[in-house]
């Protein structure tokens, strides 16, 4: 799941002051689960933009916005899109981004996009994977330590934790507590002895 938030109305606003006629567009997968760019969402952003006079003809929620196939599909979903000047995509950047590639229209963000997390036990989990292409989670516990330690450290904690805590962010579990207390669980403490070389991003 992608893990966006809602940008600030105002800076919405600011950056729709010569939009024309705008159209809204939700996303039904990751943004409706995380309440930024549902039905409701959706719904609610249009009144709050007439009602900042702004001139919106319309909104609807596609099925997922990172899957728009074409113009055509978008004018399935509502043929009013046919007639906006402008859209305002309430859902990731990727949604955004595939969206863009379809029309011949100004595309606005209404979201930021955060991180790869997801939804485990009702609650967000942000920060849940780096997407960077190398993946070595198996060796702590599922748990990964390049999205989810701020020094992204692939050997261990940096010594600075206290208590359980994050250095950086002391409101956060420092992670590689818990990769030690989930190996544990699992009896696989001797992965701990791996020495991994840093990663390499420019290949």
């Amino acid at each position: 799941m992608i893990i966006s938030s809602s940008k600030p109305f105002e800076e919405i606003l600011s950056m729709l002051e010569d939009a024309g006629k705008i159209f809204v567009i939700g996303c039904g997968v990751c943004a409706t689960k995380l309440h930024v760019g549902g039905e409701p969402e959706v719904k609610q952003m249009c009144c709050k933009l007439q009602e900042a006079g702004k001139d919106v003809i319309g909104g609807a929620v596609a099925k997922a916005a990172c899957n728009v196939k074409s113009m055509n599909a978008l004018l399935e979903l509502d043929p009013r899109i046919g007639e906006t000047d402008s859209l305002l995509i309430m859902s990731c950047g990727s949604g955004l981004s595939i969206i863009a590639s379809v029309v011949n229209l100004p595309v606005y963000p209404a979201t930021n996009t955060c991180s790869l997390g997801g939804i485990s036990c009702g609650e967000v989990k942000e920060n849940q994977c780096a997407m960077c292409g190398d993946c070595i989670a198996n060796f702590f516990g599922g748990i990964c330590p390049t999205a989810r330690c701020p020094k992204g450290l692939l050997n261990g904690p940096c010594g600075g934790s206290m208590d359980g805590k994050c250095e950086v962010d002391p409101e956060k579990d420092c992670v590689w507590e818990l990769i030690y207390v989930r190996l544990k669980d699992l009896g696989r403490l001797d992965l701990l002895d791996r020495i991994f070389e840093p990663k390499e991003y420019n290949a």
